[in-house]
């Protein structure tokens, strides 16, 4: 068995049959899905055991006291036994042949290959934002395929042994980090494998992440400096890297970090106080 799909989950007893389901109708099913219960007060664990008393898919379940869907990451890759891991979401379900085209793809990676990138769709055959891949594209990093136009959600399955070095950092009193933190670190040492398809379908819900980002912001002003320090850092001289200046000297000035601590040149850093007084002024309105 070479592919793990993961799943963390808290409280979405209600959404995790439309996952199994999607499960257990693949036409390949050499896979383990491994759970991480986040912590959930519901009956998610019943609803799991039913699933793993028909016997149709080997199911793994873990209770994890409630850290946050990215402590639950870290902890799914601790107890993945595969070389291959696949993040998918309580409210997102597998295209039927998913699991077939992902081993069909996976022996050809290179070392130099982190995993494969894909798209998420609103169905099997409609992407879920309507852009697609750049054309003649088959190898990229995931920054610079956005940076060369696509727009929207990507499914993205990696080596384990790649997310196991780079961990989401937990940080005390947080339970969310930004997905691209840790994407950027992996962006700088591999590429990914280009799969023109969709192979997870998504169906947004009203308390899930998507709709939450302003909450996120509040909650883990420690870890959205990390992303934005780094996106400063990192993004070509532009009106992108002016924004992600501004978003960095302004978390800074909310979080314990002083803006010498980072290795951006001062006149660098310089260049993003105009942005971030406009956001410190949009704050108070």
């Amino acid at each position: 068995m070479k592919l793990t799909v993961f799943t963390p989950t808290y409280n979405r007893a209600h959404l995790l049959a439309r996952a199994y389901e999607s499960l257990k109708s693949q036409t390949v099913k050499d896979f383990n899905w491994l759970i991480v219960d986040d912590g959930s007060t519901d009956d998610t664990k019943a609803v799991v055991d039913g699933f793993i008393s028909e016997g149709i898919i080997p199911v793994e379940y873990h209770y994890v006291e409630n850290g946050g869907k990215m402590r639950a990451h870290n902890r799914g890759v601790e107890h993945c036994k595969t070389e291959w891991f696949l993040c998918l979401d309580s409210d997102d379900m597998l295209v039927k042949d998913a699991v077939e085209a992902i081993l069909g793809v996976i022996d050809h990676a290179l070392p130099e290959i982190c995993g494969i990138i894909a798209h998420k769709g609103r169905s099997e055959t409609e992407l879920l934002h309507g852009v697609d891949f750049p054309k003649n594209i088959r190898r990229t990093t995931l920054y610079n395929l956005y940076l060369n136009g696509f727009k929207g959600e990507t499914t993205l399955v990696f080596k384990t042994d790649v997310l196991r070095k780079y961990p989401f950092p937990e940080i005390e009193g947080e339970k969310y980090v930004p997905e691209d933190y840790i994407y950027d670190k992996i962006d700088a040492e591999y590429e990914y494998l280009v799969l023109d398809r969709i192979l997870t379908v998504c169906e947004l819900v009203s308390e899930g992440y998507t709709d939450s980002v302003r909450k996120l912001k509040e909650d883990n002003k420690q870890a959205w400096y990390l992303y934005y320090e780094q996106r400063a850092r990192i993004t070509p001289m532009s009106v992108l890297k002016l924004k992600y200046l501004s978003f960095y000297r302004l978390y800074a000035g909310m979080t314990s970090h002083a803006l010498k601590e980072s290795n951006i040149p001062a006149w660098q850093k310089l260049l993003g106080i105009p942005g971030e007084l406009f956001l410190k002024l949009g704050r108070r309105m």
